[in-house]
């Protein structure tokens, strides 16, 4: 193995075994959590083995942490921009399984639980999200609602 591989084994292993710990978590626990054996658990925090995107997933259940996390630290995938924030209105707006009133809904909690953006954070000064979509007119109802 590469040496920055062995390297991301072991910080893997290490944070794996800080997570064990943390829940105070004996190997055997964590073992009869996931199903994984505790040989191959151990060998994993030593930074032995390189763990498979099912077997991190199992020892991320067992931990109750984000399976995401452990996939990042494996470099099974790339880590999140630490800027980036998903485009939560953008993605209420394209959801095919809500009417327009439900959108509407949605984006306002959202708004109303966000922190202010830094002024002129968007490209025109806005905060960058789109207006929500429109919503039907007051005292209409929604079929099936």
């Amino acid at each position: 193995m590469a040496d920055g591989v062995e390297q991301r084994l072991r910080d893997l292993g290490e944070f794996i075994r800080n997570q064990r710990e943390g829940a105070r978590l004996s190997l055997r626990g964590l073992s009869s959590r996931t199903g994984i054996s505790n040989p191959y658990l151990s060998q994993i925090e030593r930074g032995l083995r390189k763990p498979s995107a099912e077997i991190l997933q199992q020892i991320a259940r067992g931990l109750a942490i984000s399976a995401e996390t452990l996939y990042e630290r494996a470099g099974i995938l790339d880590a999140r921009d630490a800027g980036a924030v998903p485009d939560v209105v953008a993605a209420i707006s394209r959801a095919t399984d809500l009417d327009d009133q439900a959108k509407t809904a949605l984006i306002g909690v959202y708004q109303s639980l966000r922190r202010p953006p830094p002024a002129g954070d968007g490209p025109d000064g806005s905060d960058g999200d789109p207006a929500p979509p429109s919503s039907p007119a007051a005292g209409t109802e929604t079929p099936g609602r």
